[in-house]
């Protein structure tokens, strides 16, 4: 097997190659941005779960672009949970919110808190934005299934361009590892394995084979792929490089250079101010309290805070 060199264990997406049938796919493992992510917000078990899925599912999708933009995942439903959103940069950046009435919440059992449970009736949308209107795409799928993973392998089903499956684990603190131990954060791991038109077997080995052989190819890669275990997506003891090797060796597997994730906002006073602008002044001035306007970011938490002469200077 091929490998980048030092492997790092977690916060990170590996692109890599099954060699024998040509696939492409990525493996994930976060665990300090998850955490930092979820114990900002302090959601409830249940939206954790849901926001952690978000994240891993955003990430790995977010890692295939290949353009400077943002990619953004997010589902709207008739639930209890209005909103799940999350979003990732070309930099690596990521962060998530969730929407939601915390007293009907208290009262779901963690345990059947599936997604028809929390966002009921609804749609999940995928956006790749460039930064206009013109280079932005969107997909739309609605919510079939009872997780978001299962969601998006319905989108990728109905899509006439790419297949995909896609494992997904969350681990929550206090809940045992494959090896006996408690977790006491979050973390979270995740493999895809895709085929795209137009690809399949390494072109030197093309000719030996047809259509057939390529599928049962594809057939033996997800199958190989879908005997990880949860405990062995999110051990951050078992470094990407050991696990997928464990699981290509026969077909052959090469990596490639990993791309850090870190916890990172857009926000800024600029960006708020810019939005503020396109309210009529006096709207804004009624919205005043305590002489002041305040914005908060759903993503980070940050409070922008604009008092009368910030607001005047917006339209001097």
């Amino acid at each position: 097997m091929n490998t980048p060199g030092a492997m790092i264990a977690t916060d990170l997406v590996i692109p890599y190659q099954v060699e024998r049938a040509g696939l492409r796919g990525r493996f994930l493992r976060i665990g300090p941005l998850l955490n930092r992510i979820l114990e900002r917000h302090g959601y409830p078990l249940p939206v954790s779960l849901l926001v952690a899925e978000t994240v891993v599912l955003t990430a790995l999708l977010g890692s295939t672009l290949k353009y400077e933009g943002a990619f953004t995942l997010q589902a709207h439903g008739k639930g209890p949970v209005r909103l799940v959103v999350a979003d990732m940069t070309s930099d690596g950046e990521l962060r998530a919110y969730a929407q939601f009435d915390r007293k009907v919440v208290a009262e779901i059992d963690a345990r059947a808190a599936c997604l028809p449970v929390l966002l009921g009736q609804g749609h999940l949308a995928f956006t790749a934005d460039r930064g206009s209107e013109k280079d932005r795409y969107q997909g739309i799928v609605g919510l079939e299934g009872t997780t978001l993973t299962e969601c998006v392998h319905h989108y990728f089903r109905q899509s006439e361009q790419i297949q995909a499956a896609i494992r997904v684990a969350v681990m929550r603190p206090e809940e045992a590892d494959g090896d006996g131990d408690t977790a006491t954060a979050w973390r979270a791991g995740a493999i895809m394995i895709q085929r795209l038109p137009g690809e399949g077997p390494r072109p030197d080995i093309a000719a030996d084979l047809n259509a057939e052989e390529d599928e049962e190819n594809w057939r033996e890669a997800v199958t190989l792929m879908a005997s990880v275990t949860d405990e062995e997506l999110g051990n951050p003891r078992l470094t990407p490089d050991r696990l997928l090797y464990r699981l290509f060796h026969e077909p052959g597997v090469r990596m490639f250079q990993p791309r850090g994730l870190v916890d990172g906002c857009r926000c800024s006073r600029q960006r708020v101010a810019g939005t503020l602008v396109t309210f009529p002044k006096s709207e804004l001035l009624d919205m005043m309290d305590d002489g002041v306007v305040s914005v908060k970011c759903e993503f980070c938490g940050e409070d922008y805070i604009f008092d009368e002469s910030a607001l005047e200077a917006l339209f001097a």
